[in-house]
């Protein structure tokens, strides 16, 4: 295993995390034992931040003791790597949808440093009293107002000089206009609060995406 980023490995081109409960899966993911210890295969094609990994994302920003806001965690796929990552940080997890949300609560049950939060990523003051100030925001929430949410969140709770992950569908916003405006667009309202410090499309895993890793102003 040859670690390609704090707590991100790689073997045989496959990515993999350390499993923080050995023993357990979350999607279905295959596991591999290295020298005693359990690391479990990250797919990119089920995981926008494991395709922007693989596209050469230069750097996660999720250390071993990092809080991340997770906005659309959906039922905790890529939320349980980023677990792995920041296995003793915390990864608080907003989701929208009452019934996805109990399957994020299933699958980190056992994951003590992830805290599921049934909310709306517009409002983000419903769960100020629960949320710190964070050193990551991560978001994958396909809204027409996407790039908006992320903003409203990272003004609230990201630290200065924080970084931000976001992943921008196209259709979401416009199936009309071509995907390259509408990035174009993004980008110069992201520009005003944001450093673009790399973007790429997530092509072969994902279309229609992409991927921005930005530093708060």
């Amino acid at each position: 295993m040859k670690e390609i980023h704090p707590g991100i490995h790689e073997h045989s081109g496959k990515l993999y995390t350390k499993n923080l409960v050995p023993g357990e899966t979350v999607y279905g993911e295959k596991t591999v034992d290295e020298k005693g210890e359990e690391f479990r295969e990250w797919e990119p094609g089920r995981s926008k931040l494991g395709a922007a990994i693989k596209n050469g994302l230069p750097e996660t920003g999720i250390k071993k003791d990092s809080k991340v806001l997770y906005l659309g965690a959906a039922s905790g796929t890529t939320v349980s790597h980023v677990s792995d990552i920041a296995r003793k940080g915390v990864v608080f997890g907003i989701e929208y949808s009452k019934k996805v949300v109990r399957d994020l609560l299933r699958n980190s049950k056992k994951r003590e440093n992830v805290c599921p939060i049934l909310g709306d990523a517009r409002k983000p003051s419903e769960y100020s009293n629960i949320v710190d100030k964070v050193d990551i925001v991560f978001q994958d929430v396909a809204q027409p107002d996407q790039a908006k949410i992320f903003r409203k969140n990272c003004d609230k709770f990201l630290k200065d000089s924080g970084i931000g992950l976001l992943a921008i569908k196209s259709q979401s916003i416009s199936s009309s206009r071509p995907a390259k405006e509408i990035f174009r667009e993004q980008e110069e309202k992201m520009k005003k609060f944001f450093e673009i410090k790399w973007k790429s499309g997530l092509e072969p895993h994902e279309e229609g995406h992409m991927f921005y890793l930005l530093e708060k102003k």
